[in-house]
């Protein structure tokens, strides 16, 4: 990793954002050109950043345009001019929808991924608005589409904000391939055998790549390294269908190996989704991390603050992947189930880079990552992994295979914290409570679970630690793929137990998610029941969002478990989400008339009285 010497930074230690900063490289011509929604900030966190730096390290020119005007006369668009090898599009670090609308659809006031915040800086979709322009300026120049829209939009998918179902978005956007999931490997080879004289088309078994094809090169039917996913067309009419290839494609997305190749038939053309990349590998890994980030937006945005960069600036992510599962969250269709983590060596890197930035001021943010303590942890045995299809090694109980020592991430912390400008280190990221706390039977480890609890609530927290229990249902949680809420009682207790010991007096924010497929009216009744009796008034809460490849989605759009085939409840009306959402605000007085009138319509008059109204 290189080290920044904060004090003498100028344009040129950023990937060129603009042709007067290429040409002050002494290029005359880039060989990939980057277009994305988000800002460019040269960190780790973000994606247009690591492609970047990835084909920067291989030794290829590479030029970032973040936000580009698409309203104007494209000049963003044309300003790098034609690139030797290829131009990638991502929408940014979220999806556009995700980005620029809420759970009722109502148009949000800001962006955190803009500077400033500004909202309006993307348009909806740009992975398809980009492409589409780009492919019109230059039809004959290869186009990738990467990111999370990209990604997670890469087969027929239910979008919330059409309400309607839609198909692979390589049939909207006029792209060659998507790289879906990290995309670190597959961009580099899809630049090395460019470079090599390959054309585009012919790189239609890329691993973790999303391609058009015609429909003769659909197999008949599946094998064993083939899956036929229902088409687009039945999909359509019949949404059972749809709930039924989402089982596939999850499944597939989390093999150790990678999985099968997804087809799925589209009209006229065969979208094929070919397998993922095994998880990194620790030199991998540590390899992506350890490239010459300044860690800084650029330049262009001096006295300008970017909030998404503002919440990670000095934070460090320590692996990638999640195994936990849950029914809402995308990250495993992304990154994967299995944990790919960074080497102490490289953690210890990045921290003493962070420790030297000028802002810095004793306090690492986080100490994280997809969730907060699953760093190093893996299944003992490996066949066993490979066999398996849990789409979650924590649900409905805690995988007998899976190694829970958490010796490895303690070890961090305490070398972190050892550094002489660390005052302390933060856990921002989302802990998984009921990973922290399960016995597996092995003394030591069973005893690393129980240090990690008591040192995270000891020295880690900042006055504040969040967790998500996301319901109190058993019925719910068991949707959401989470545990019972028992466990979270039990966490509370430790929490208190060792707030007393040490004289601390932080508080424990849960997060719950109102709307949820599975959860009625009856059951947020009593969550505010159960939270008041805790002597929560919540706070972290939210309604229900689907979202692109997710479980949870396809039950609201289907109506059917992807894995039982059972019919599930789903609030759909705005009436029903807002009936259900106002039991988190039981304490307002302007909520309970209505709270009142609707427990006695639900014939619950005995949580009118525990409610105290």
């Amino acid at each position: 990793m290189q080290q920044i010497d904060y004090n003498r930074l100028t344009p040129e230690f950023w990937l060129p954002t603009s042709v007067k900063e290429m040409k002050a490289r002494g290029w005359d011509y880039v060989d990939v050109v980057l277009f994305s929604g988000d800002a460019y900030v040269d960190h780790p966190s973000f994606g247009a950043a690591v492609i970047g730096r990835t084909l920067e390290a291989a030794g290829y020119r590479v030029a970032i345009v973040p936000q580009p005007n698409w309203r104007d006369d494209l000049r963003d668009f044309r300003k790098f001019g034609r690139p030797r090898l290829f131009f990638g599009v991502s929408a940014g670090a979220m999806d556009s929808m995700v980005n620029h609308y809420t759970a009722n659809r109502r148009l949000r006031s800001d962006d955190a991924y803009t500077p400033g915040g500004k909202h309006g800086m993307r348009p909806d979709y740009p992975t398809v608005v980009y492409s589409t322009i780009l492919k019109d300026i230059y039809p004959d120049v290869p186009l990738i589409a990467g990111g999370i829209e990209a990604s997670l939009r890469r087969v027929s998918h239910y979008d919330y904000w059409q309400d309607k179902l839609r198909p692979s978005i390589i049939l909207d956007a006029p792209v060659d391939l998507i790289s879906y999931g990290m995309g670190e490997k597959t961009m580099l080879e899809i630049a090395r055998r460019l470079d090599a004289g390959e054309d585009i088309g012919s790189m239609t078994d890329l691993r973790q790549t999303v391609v058009l094809l015609p429909i003769e090169a659909m197999p008949a039917e599946s094998d064993s390294r083939n899956i036929v996913l229902h088409s687009f067309e039945d999909c359509l009419r019949t949404p059972r269908h749809q709930s039924e290839n989402f089982r596939h494609v999850e499944e597939q997305s989390n093999c150790l190996d990678g999985g099968a190749t997804l087809w799925q038939r589209c009209g006229k053309k065969a979208v094929k989704v070919n397998p993922m990349h095994p998880a990194m590998t620790q030199g991998e890994i540590d390899a992506s991390f350890d490239l010459p980030y300044t860690r800084l937006p650029h330049p262009r945005y001096k006295g300008k603050h970017i909030p998404a960069y503002d919440m990670i600036r000095h934070s460090i992510n320590l692996h990638r992947g999640c195994f936990g599962g849950c029914a809402f969250c995308t990250i495993s269709a992304h990154q994967g189930k299995f944990i790919a983590s960074r080497s102490k060596e490289s953690v210890m890197r990045e921290a003493r880079q962070v420790v030297r930035m000028p802002d810095f001021k004793g306090y690492i943010s986080d100490l994280g990552g997809p969730s907060a303590n699953m760093y190093a942890m893996a299944g003992r045995n490996r066949k066993a992994c490979a066999a398996c299809r849990r789409p979650s090694c924590l649900h409905p109980k805690v995988c007998p295979n899976l190694n829970t020592d958490h010796r490895p991430l303690l070890d961090i912390y305490h070398a972190v914290d050892a550094l002489p400008e660390v005052k302390k280190s933060f856990i921002g990221s989302g802990v998984r409570y009921d990973l922290a706390m399960h016995r597996c039977g092995e003394h030591d480890i069973d005893r690393a679970s129980s240090r990690y609890i008591d040192e995270l609530i000891e020295h880690h927290v900042s006055g504040r630690l969040k967790v998500a229990p996301e319901h109190t249902s058993d019925e719910v949680l068991d949707v959401m793929r989470k545990p019972s809420f028992t466990l979270f009682h039990d966490f509370k207790r430790r929490f208190d137990q060792v707030n007393r010991r040490c004289g601390l007096r932080q508080q424990l924010i849960p997060y719950f998610i109102s709307s949820h497929p599975g959860c009625h009216e009856t059951d947020m009744a009593e969550l505010a029941v159960e939270t008041k009796q805790l002597d929560f008034r919540l706070e972290q809460v939210q309604d229900f969002t689907p979202t692109p490849m997710t479980v949870a989605t396809e039950i609201y759009f289907s109506g059917y478990h992807p894995y039982t085939g059972q019919r599930v409840y789903c609030a759909h009306s705005q009436q029903e989400k807002l009936a259900q959402r106002r039991y988190f605000f039981w304490y307002d007085r302007k909520q309970q008339p209505d709270i009142r009138r609707s427990l006695l319509r639900l014939h619950r008059p005995d949580l009118i009285k525990k409610l105290g109204m």
